[in-house]
């Protein structure tokens, strides 16, 4: 349970947590407890991670001040809330650094979302390093915790698209006293807790959801009979330095292939990845070992998720829902998109090859009671700033409220990647019956006009309730629905774990139909990757005669990006599938890839060219021509007229 603590100071209320030294004078404090170091601006909304965390140990009777996008070239900014009691708590932001930095294409982005007027260079690459090595550099005796969305997927050695090199955990270059992976409450708290009782940081190596370093000094007897006995073996620099484990640790541990096996050794890395992956329930999971040659790094069994009340205490803490008033008017784009939106739960069991959800968030789907969703909206509707209008009602996933598996005792011996791939589980409470009765509730709340869903919506289990779908085609449409098939190429969608193009197909059907029912004209938009792993020439022609079948004209694509840890990113680095260990083709250059992108853009002119070369090289000049078969002509056409620019988008969740 999250603990709380009656503070010495009750903060006034709907008051951000301060980001100054004056701000600390004013509320009267001599010092502070905890310092957070984030890479994007501080919004105290609860769809921000530092928030929510800043929140929850300020409730727990801590004092604490945010640093926001320091100047990491000075260990200077780390000094102005003078020495923190108890730690630095750092995080690059809400997304990793480099993939806010830098597209599909190692090109720099022309904006940050998370930063006031969308500004680009107020974090460096790799943040999370930078800010560790500066917090040690101003404070060394100040123990510096790790977190966040970088850090969580950097615990173990991992594949840097953007180096194109495994590197080592981010432990090991960070020097960070202790790493929290996945969603931080419950083991931040026990930390702040332990320290603040004299603990030192060093015997803190016990508490879920945390990772730490071993140095080569330590010893412990055992560790390589209780590798051995799971089939595995450490690097051989770790054998002949014989390095410890904690105490009693081998009855319960995985010890991974090594940093220096990883690095050079294709299958040993998919192997790494798929144990990795096979041990992060909550439930069942496991200690993981991974020698880096003379050291080790251990990370502990995941943090167990929140139950209902402790969700609820978190939502019903006392956010402004505003950005921090030094901002004065600059707009942080994120914070637009999400000003006017309610989390109903966390967590996300579709186990998407290509997406770092259940890597972070975990595959248990965590979940408000309806008393406390509606309690915030009424907060929102009530607030000076609010228009009557709810932008998302969701999650990572709109559709996955209350949905978790019907047997525990099961639960805790699975170890499917997905709940929904290959099929969905039988075992999985589909019922969406909860979710209605939310959203019928959510639009009775005296001043809210209307509650729209922006989530992406999970659509072979939207198919399964006809209520739910005409719920949401009815009342929370605004026009446009966001879903995600991904591809249709059957091998492509099954690498990502993604069902079938039928599904995407009949759930157009139905919510097509609900729409027509209702006499409303709505649309859906669908998210195609291109790129992914398995994807060649051939499978992405077959997607866009799908869209030209069906009438599709995507205006946004994505082009798949590597991030750390995921299961794509595995393939795409060893050409292995690292659950099956069976070849997987892997499409690399920046010329298949830019190819790729334009047949799924194959009717607009400017990409014309691409498409045919594509056509010609895969043998299908039999699309090219006048027919009502060919996705271009055989001359190139005219441009087309510019047209205004889009709104921006931020970027899509991982």
């Amino acid at each position: 349970m999250l603990r709380k603590r009656t503070p010495d100071r009750e903060p006034a209320p709907a008051q951000p947590l301060p980001m100054t030294s004056e701000e600390v004078r004013r509320r009267g404090w001599d010092a502070v407890d905890v310092v957070f170091v984030t890479g994007d601006a501080y919004v105290d909304h609860p769809s921000f991670a530092m928030a929510i965390l800043g929140r929850v140990i300020e409730a727990e009777g801590f004092r604490v001040a945010v640093l926001s996008q320091p100047d990491w070239r000075s260990c200077q900014p780390w000094r102005i809330f003078g020495r923190p009691r108890l730690c630095f708590a750092v995080s690059a932001g809400n997304m990793d650094s480099m993939l806010n930095h830098y597209t599909a294409a190692r090109k720099v982005r022309n904006d940050d979302a998370y930063s006031p007027s969308g500004q680009i260079g107020r974090r460096p690459d790799r943040a999370t390093l930078a800010y560790c090595q500066r917090a040690r550099e101003a404070c060394p005796d100040v123990p510096v915790i790790a977190g966040g969305v970088e850090a969580s997927l950097r615990r173990i050695a991992h594949y840097d698209y953007w180096s194109d090199k495994v590197r080592r955990s981010i432990l090991l270059d960070a020097k960070a006293d202790l790493l929290v992976y996945g969603m931080g409450e419950r083991p931040l708290v026990e930390i702040l807790h332990r320290l603040a009782a004299g603990g030192p940081v060093g015997r803190l190596h016990d508490i879920r959801g945390t990772a730490y370093r071993l140095g080569a000094r330590a010893t412990l007897p055992e560790w390589h009979e209780g590798a051995m006995q799971r089939g595995l073996s450490p690097s051989s620099e770790a054998e002949k330095a014989c390095k410890p484990l904690p105490p009693d640790a081998h009855a319960g541990t995985v010890v991974l292939p090594g940093y220096d096996e990883v690095r050079t050794d294709k299958q040993a890395f998919a192997a790494m990845t798929r144990l990795a992956h096979r041990e992060s329930d909550p439930h069942g999971g496991r200690r993981l070992v991974q020698y880096h040659d003379r050291e080790a790094v251990v990370v502990n069994p995941p943090a167990l998720p929140l139950d209902e009340g402790e969700l609820d205490r978190i939502y019903s803490l006392p956010f402004t829902r505003r950005p921090h008033p030094s901002y004065g008017e600059a707009r942080i784009p994120a914070f637009e998109v999400v000003k006017d939106s309610v989390q109903i739960m966390r967590g996300c069991f579709g186990g998407c090859s290509f997406c770092s959800l259940a890597a972070h968030q975990g595959r248990v789907v965590q979940s408000r009671s309806e008393a406390s969703v509606l309690d915030e909206l009424r907060r929102i509707a009530a607030g000076g700033h609010f228009k009557g209008i709810i932008s998302d009602l969701g999650g990572p996933t709109a559709n996955m409220y209350r949905m978790n598996c019907t047997r525990p005792e099961v639960r805790r011996r699975c170890r499917r990647p997905s709940c929904l791939h290959p099929n969905v589980c039988p075992l999985l409470d589909t019922d969406h019956g909860p979710l209605v009765r939310l959203m019928k509730a959510a639009r009775r709340v005296p001043g809210i006009r209307q509650v729209l869903v922006a989530s992406g919506v999970r659509m072979d289990l939207a198919e399964r309730s006809a209520a739910y779908v005409n719920q949401l085609a009815r009342h929370h449409t605004g026009g446009l629905l966001k879903v995600a098939p991904e591809h249709v190429h059957p091998d492509v969608l099954c690498l990502m774990h993604k069902p079938p193009a039928e599904s995407f197909l009949q759930f157009r059907r139905k919510f097509q139909q609900a729409a027509a029912g209702a006499g409303k004209p709505l649309y859906l938009v669908p998210y195609f990757m291109a790129g992914h792993p398995g994807c060649d020439l051939h499978a992405m022609i077959d997607l866009a005669q799908f869209l030209k079948r069906h009438h599709l004209r995507p205006e946004q694509v994505q082009d798949f990006i590597p991030a750390p840890m995921d299961l794509a990113t595995c393939m795409y680095h060893t050409g292995l599938d690292p659950l099956t260990g069976e070849q997987v083709y892997v499409p690399r250059g920046a010329r298949e890839r830019r190819l790729q992108r334009a047949l799924l853009q194959y009717f607009m002119p400017e990409n014309y060219d691409d498409v045919r070369r594509a056509l010609e090289q895969a043998g299908r000049t039999d699309l090219i021509g006048a027919g009502p078969h060919c996705l271009i002509p055989a001359r190139r056409p005219a441009p087309r007229k510019p047209r205004a620019k889009p709104a921006k988008h931020r970027p899509r969740p991982r």
